[in-house]
C-alpha cells in the first residue's frame, strides 16, 4: 500500500452545496433564503438569545453565587493512600505524582487530609496538613514536614 493510493471511503467526502449558480442547480435566484424576510436580507438573522422579544431565559432565571478569587485550591491526598509507600520512606509530591497518586497539581500544592489510618512511619513534605493528617502520622513514628 503506498500513500498516493490512499483515499477516503466512498461517500465519507460530499461535494460542498454551490448556493447561487443558476436555475439547474436548484439552489439559485433566492439561493436557499425563501422569499423576503429578515432572514434572506443582508447580514439578517438575530442575535445569539434572542427570543423575538419575549424576556430571554438568561434574564428570567436569578443569579446565583460567585467565584471567590481568593480561594486557595490544593491536591487533596488521605493518609489512607500513603500506606502503599515502604516504611521509612520520604513522600512528597514528586514521589506522589510518581506513584500515580497524584494526577494534577493544583496551584497551591498538596494538602494532607487524615481519612484512614496509617501504619507506616513516614515523612511526609507537603504544603498543608489537617490536625488530625498530623496526629496521625506523628502517632506511626513519622513527621510532617510544611514545606
Amino acid at each position: 500500500m503506498d500513500i498516493q493510493t490512499l483515499s477516503p471511503a466512498p461517500g465519507a467526502k460530499t461535494k460542498p452545496k454551490r448556493i447561487g449558480r443558476g436555475i439547474g442547480s436548484g439552489m439559485g435566484k433566492t439561493s436557499t433564503k425563501g422569499h423576503k424576510g429578515q432572514w434572506a436580507r443582508s447580514g439578517g438573522g438575530v442575535r445569539p438569545g434572542f427570543e423575538g422579544g419575549q424576556m430571554p431565559i438568561t434574564r428570567r432565571l436569578p443569579k446565583r453565587g460567585f467565584t471567590n478569587i481568593y480561594k486557595k485550591e490544593y491536591t487533596v491526598v488521605n493518609v489512607s493512600d500513603l500506606e502503599i509507600f515502604e516504611n521509612g520512606a520520604t513522600v512528597n509530591l514528586e514521589t506522589l505524582v510518581g506513584a500515580g497518586l497524584v494526577k494534577k497539581v493544583e496551584a497551591y500544592g498538596i494538602k494532607v487530609l487524615g481519612n484512614g489510618e496509617l501504619t507506616k512511619k513516614l515523612t511526609v513534605e507537603a504544603k498543608k496538613f489537617s490536625k488530625s493528617a498530623v496526629d496521625i502520622i506523628e502517632k506511626a513514628g513519622g513527621k510532617a514536614e510544611v514545606k
